[in-house]
């Protein structure tokens, strides 16, 4: 691959039809950081997550009410909706209310708000699609799809089907050109991850909650410390995996982090402290919830009270020779190659030690890494970056609402719905089988034939790889019967494949 295929593809996400990185392909990169907008239109116009938390519990408030009463209820209204400032994609308006008509009014208000849930759903991740269709700068759109990867939150969860968008745009996309400890803490404090890893329903053993509740076996045997959280920092957010921590560590930062919570979620005896400050679905903190003491974290004493013993760890770990590592080697390996070079590793890592995690300057040092630029495919693309790259290739522009979903679900990557915390694997082997493969061929065939012979496949194969184009594709291109048909061997041919 010549210097402009690969500052198009591997670290863009496929060249448009009016894209040119000019004949400096790395000033075209690096220029990119400076164009980035944390909040393009087809993403400001989407809901907030306090507006999303609310609609939530107030859901959740309905249920429990139909179920105490166990009687029809007339009618059970939908919870409103609002918005942040209007955008290119109008909010999901209310459903009209449920009418009993004889069935459980439970079940039907389930049914409404699980419908409700997936058009946010939807939205956000056609929202997603289309900035990063959109983007003056794709390199930076990758870095934003690379982060909400390695911080990944689950919609598969209920409490999280319609936060994962707002937690992208909130947490990931404002920190992409900031710090790496700024994100860090946008991150696990925001909604969606405290409600994934079920840390705002996390309660110290000796705190004053749990005190208060010691006589109540039936309310204690809800309180309890959750270490997930906790877990997952160390494991996947921050050190990585055997890097020197044990359990006892786990343990000792869960009960650091008992307090972060959200506003106005908890229920039962939680309710009554997690209610009192804050607008609801804001992060706040609640010391009656926290664990009081010192904690030993790390072969360190932490003697902070209340939320500051936890931020001060999380501070800590946030420029922790470990992460520097563990970052260096996933930003390595999806620039890079499944194998991360070690050199790469090795100046990624000093970079983030000497900056303190200032991510511009690491994604600087990528474009003037040699290793990064070798001309042979490094990378087999993920789902998503190959539907984008698609996308892009064909010049779409506009949506259908349920299409990009459709699609990634047909493809084996549903946005925003990994299988673990760990996020989406990164490597080849994930995602190079032979059905999956076969799936983008289908899918490639019906995106050519939605052009109507209206793209010339030759000359955009040559604008999407210049100097790189291998000369089989370029000859089973021109072969082909129709314009339509060309295209569809475009999009998956190897070059296409891989980046």
């Amino acid at each position: 691959m010549a210097g402009m295929s690969i500052a198009l593809n591997r670290f863009g996400l496929g060249a448009r039809p009016d894209e040119d990185p000019g004949a400096e392909p790395r000033a075209w990169l690096a220029q990119q950081l400076d164009r980035y907008v944390a909040a393009p239109p087809p993403i400001a116009g989407q809901p907030a997550s306090d507006t999303l938390v609310a609609q939530f519990a107030a859901y959740r408030e309905q249920i429990s009410q139909l179920r105490k009463n166990a009687q029809p209820a007339a009618a059970v209204a939908a919870p409103p909706m609002s918005s942040r400032p209007a955008g290119a994609m109008a909010p999901l308006v209310p459903q009209p209310p449920i009418v009993q008509t004889g069935d459980d009014p439970a079940e039907a208000l389930r049914k409404q708000f699980g419908q409700q849930s997936r058009a946010l759903y939807n939205d956000a991740v056609t929202a997603r699609a289309l900035a990063a269709l959109q983007s003056p700068a794709p390199f930076a759109e990758r870095l934003v799809h690379f982060w909400a990867n390695h911080f990944a939150v689950s919609g598969d969860k209920m409490e999280v089907t319609n936060l994962a968008g707002a937690f992208e745009f909130e947490a990931i996309r404002p920190h992409v050109m900031g710090s790496f400890r700024d994100m860090l803490f946008a991150v696990e404090r925001h909604p969606a991850m405290l409600l994934f890893l079920d840390q705002a329903v996390s309660v110290g053993p000796n705190s004053p909650l749990a005190v208060r509740a010691s006589n109540r076996p039936n309310v204690r045997r809800n309180l309890g410390l959750n270490e997930n959280l906790a877990r997952e920092i160390l494991e996947l957010h921050t050190l990585g995996v055997r890097t020197g921590y044990g359990q006892a560590d786990v343990t000792e930062f869960a009960r650091a982090l008992t307090g972060w919570t959200i506003a106005g979620f908890g229920r039962g005896p939680v309710a009554k402290f997690t209610g009192r400050t804050g607008r609801q679905g804001d992060f706040v903190y609640a010391d009656a919830l926290h664990e009081p003491g010192a904690r030993t974290i790390l072969g360190q004493q932490w003697p902070q009270p209340g939320e500051a013993q936890a931020a001060a760890v999380l501070d800590h770990l946030a420029t922790h020779p470990a992460t520097a590592r563990h970052i260096a080697t996933k930003l390595a390996r999806h620039f890079a190659g499944d194998d991360p070079p070690p050199k790469l590793v090795a100046r990624l890592e000093a970079n983030f030690r000497k900056t303190g995690g200032d991510l511009p300057s690491l994604y600087r040092t990528l474009v003037a890494s040699p290793e990064c630029w070798v001309p042979a495919p490094v990378k087999f693309k993920s789902p998503w970056e190959w539907s984008i790259s698609a996308m892009r290739a064909v010049g779409t522009q506009q949506l259908q609402p349920n299409a990009v979903p459709g699609l990634m679900n047909q493809l084996g990557q549903p946005v925003w719905k990994p299988g673990s915390p760990a996020g989406w694997d990164d490597v080849t082997g994930a995602w190079a089988g032979p059905d999956a493969v076969l799936r983008r061929v289908e899918a490639a065939e019906r995106m050519a034939q939605r052009t109507r012979d209206q793209i010339d496949p030759r000359a955009r194969a040559a604008a999407m790889f210049p100097e790189a184009l291998s000369p089989a594709t370029a000859q089973a291109i021109a072969r082909a019967e129709s314009n339509s048909q060309g295209v569809a061997l475009l999009l998956v041919a190897p070059e296409f494949l891989r980046r």
